[in-house]
């Protein structure tokens, strides 16, 4: 058996005792029961990634998993692949949105190279784990070999399993690969059925005629390589990315870690799709930060049952939106471990719903 079919069979469900223990807890608190909304659901669903009726965030970290795209060759994106690299430096300067962001959520970024073609001698911050030098072009055959594809599945994993041994407790996944929405969308289509045209978008700001060269073109990748939705290994290895891939292995780590997975747009949305049909229980590990402007998105979302935290109109990427999902998470923690209860503040009960 491989690492990442061994891992997948490590993912539990949640905690159904520390669910109900939090949910007690917040009918405790001083407000009418269910009035903090999805902050409360949030909450009890953190107890049982956790497995603890008193969640706590500890030490948050981003991998933001940087990739190129055979498929550029036909004109997919608005900008040139060389934009992948220049974007990881970017990234390792601390100088993109991302690292403005992780810095004001308090989080730790972890800038992977897993498939850049330029080759480039990176700063030391940038971890070197580059399995090719970008994929082929799925238009015209296989993305990757599925060796190549189980190769950052399992990268993914080794990666998070890293950080938490090294104290974090909450991930979340980025990306950054010119090309990408092209393989996201051929992956969203591909496992939830859609048509491409619906869950295929303007990526880095395509225009009308592009938009509708890059639909023919994923459709053309799906009828080429036929990938099968029931193998995540399979629809990878054909249609994705090596960075899609990567961050399929981050969920799947961290969800056999107990440690849930904040998700963030699209790209990240079409990984998770991936990692849900190696391991379906791996569902429950994730939360949807936002969803995203690209249409696909939220199909993806639909598919996996998850509910979007926020919608602010984002696509950037890079992990972004995820960090607005640690925030969220750490006020639902908080409630449940700072807020007074109606005993201890000797506040009344409402007479409707008694003392709890």
């Amino acid at each position: 058996m491989n690492k990442v079919s061994r891992v997948a069979l490590q993912i539990k469900k949640l905690d159904e005792d520390a669910m109900d223990a939090a949910r007690a807890s917040q009918d405790l608190l001083t407000k009418p029961r269910g009035s903090l909304g999805v902050l409360e659901e949030l909450s009890i669903h953190l107890a049982g990634i956790y497995r603890t009726s008193m969640p706590f965030i500890r030490k948050k970290v981003v991998f933001t998993m940087a990739a190129d795209h055979g498929v550029t060759q036909e004109g997919v994106s608005a900008y040139p692949s060389d934009v992948t690299s220049q974007m990881v430096l970017n990234f390792a300067n601390g100088g993109a949105a991302i690292n403005v962001l992780a810095r004001h959520a308090g989080a730790e970024v972890r800038i992977i190279d897993i498939g850049v073609a330029s080759g480039m001698d990176w700063p030391s911050v940038v971890v070197r784990r580059n399995i090719a030098r970008g994929t082929e072009n799925m238009a015209k055959g296989p993305a990757m070999s599925r060796d190549e594809a189980e190769r950052a599945v399992a990268t993914g994993i080794d990666l998070v399993y890293e950080s938490i041994e090294d104290g974090a407790n909450a991930v979340a996944v980025g990306d950054m690969g010119i090309g990408n929405t092209t393989a996201a969308s051929a992956i969203t289509a591909a496992i939830t059925g859609r048509p491409v045209a619906s869950v295929t978008g303007r990526g880095t700001g395509v225009d009308d005629v592009m938009l509708e060269a890059k639909i023919r073109v994923i459709e053309r990748a799906l009828m080429t390589n036929s990938p099968d939705p029931s193998d995540g290994l399979d629809v990878l290895s054909k249609i994705g990315g090596l960075e899609i891939a990567g961050l399929a292995g981050v969920i799947l780590g961290a969800a056999s870690k107990g440690v849930p997975v904040f998700l963030d747009g699209f790209v990240t949305g079409s990984a998770a799709l991936a990692a849900h049909s190696i391991s379906q229980n791996s569902r429950d590990y994730m939360i949807a930060s936002h969803v995203s402007v690209e249409p696909g998105h939220k199909f993806a979302l639909e598919h996996l049952g998850l509910t979007p935290l926020v919608d602010m109109r984002m696509r950037l990427g890079e992990g972004t939106g995820a960090t607005f999902g640690f925030l969220i998470a750490e006020a639902a923690c908080k409630i449940l471990s700072e807020m007074a209860t109606f005993e201890s503040a000797g506040v009344s009960h409402s007479s409707k719903e008694g003392k709890q």
